[in-house]
């Protein structure tokens, strides 16, 4: 997306300004043909013939062919309140976009495999771009977008909306991705953690519904944890509240990337996890690179190595969330990431690991189960998330 010199955001407030015209009449007379939208706004028969199509691709509203007066029109009518909203997941090794309609609900989506980590600047750049590409291909004006929100797997300091010294993408340390993506769409943009936001999702449409006191795990390069308590999010003072990964299991451990020393994270992170496997130990059948999910898949097909790495990985997670449950009493564990794919491989060792580090009293009311969501946990946490804005 190229700098054009305008004043950001100028054109887009002046289209979705309009659109509050058309859609206020809607709701406040019912049904309308466009050229009663056109008296009733003000709005040439041009802008509100544009205004109804964006809102109709939007889901907004509906369209049908009728007479008035003897001539053709088409009648329109107000289906929900208006408002698309956006998705952003930035993972480790890829970018994903969703538009949502008012309600949350995903319209589209699309993808890109892409190496975060190595530069935000040009990560948003592309971000934005995948956004421009998803909305034109669902047949969305961009002037219709009322929010955007951004999953970032880090803290995010609530105040400064910076990404913390300590996460999966080290280079981002210190930068600020909602304002870099608002300045590329000319749209408000929050960003935030990706664990918060799966837990927001998972409670919403997944596997901690009807539960009030929710820990969300979330495995990959690092342990993040979104944490729910008497139905509110808890992000701590400073963005870090959920930080598993960083509970100190062995002080004599491997040195975490956090500088302390046997962190929860040296073993169940996926980098750590790989380097558990033998040499030239091929579960990825041929290829290059192995993967965590190969790991996965080849535990589940009954190697014993695989098995025990997944295993030992469930041992390790349980002590951490041990610890967690004592302090917080959660009456829902959720477990997400792609080492959760291993299900009950990963699950029964952390079962029995919390069994021997829990209070009898915090794990008689405890459920540990396996994210609904899988990966779409974060983004489809950021669409309900973006709806917010609309209420």
């Amino acid at each position: 997306m190229t700098d054009t010199g305008t004043t950001p955001g100028s054109q887009s407030a002046l289209r979705q300004a309009n659109e509050r015209r058309v859609v206020d009449v809607l709701r406040r007379d019912g049904t309308q043909t466009q050229a009663e939208l056109a008296r009733a706004t003000g709005l040439s028969a041009a802008s509100v013939s544009n205004i109804v199509r964006g809102l109709r691709a939007a889901g907004t509203v509906s369209v049908r062919n009728t007479s008035s007066n003897g001539r053709r029109a088409r009648a329109v009518t107000l289906l929900r309140p208006p408002g698309t909203v956006v998705a952003v997941d930035f993972a480790v090794d890829q970018i994903r976009v969703a538009i949502g309609d008012s309600e949350g609900n995903m319209l589209a989506r699309e993808a890109i495999a892409y190496e975060v980590a190595a530069d935000a600047p040009r990560a948003v750049r592309r971000a934005a771009w995948l956004t421009e590409t998803a909305l034109l291909g669902a047949r969305i004006d961009l002037g219709t977008v009322a929010s955007v929100v951004a999953s970032v797997p880090g803290p995010i300091a609530p105040d400064t909306g910076a990404v913390g010294p300590i996460s999966c993408l080290p280079r981002w340390a210190g930068f600020r991705p909602a304002p870099a993506l608002q300045e590329r769409l000319a749209l408000p943009v929050l960003a935030e953690n990706d664990a918060n936001l799966a837990v927001v999702a998972e409670r919403r449409l997944g596997a901690a519904q009807g539960a009030d006191h929710v820990i969300q795990l979330v495995l990959g390069e690092g342990v993040g944890a979104g944490i729910v308590m008497s139905g509110r999010l808890f992000q701590g003072a400073g963005g870090t509240a959920g930080e598993i990964g960083h509970i100190g299991l062995d002080p004599r451990g491997q040195v975490c990337r956090c500088g302390n020393r046997g962190c929860l994270e040296t073993f169940v992170g996926t980098g750590y996890l790989l380097n558990m496997l033998p040499r030239n130990y091929d579960l990825a059948q041929g290829t290059d690179r192995v993967r965590l999910n190969d790991v996965v898949s080849s535990a589940l097909r009954g190697d014993p190595g695989a098995r025990r790495i997944i295993a030992e990985a469930g041992t390790a997670l349980g002590q951490g969330v041990a610890i967690m449950a004592n302090l917080f009493n959660p009456d829902r564990v959720v477990v997400g990431g792609d080492l959760a794919e291993a299900g009950s491989l990963l699950l029964d060792p952390m079962r029995r690991s919390m069994e021997l580090g829990t209070l009898g009293s915090a794990l008689a009311q405890l459920e540990l189960v396996a994210s609904a969501l899988g990966e779409d946990a974060p983004l489809r946490g950021a669409l309900l998330t973006a709806t917010h804005s609309l209420r």
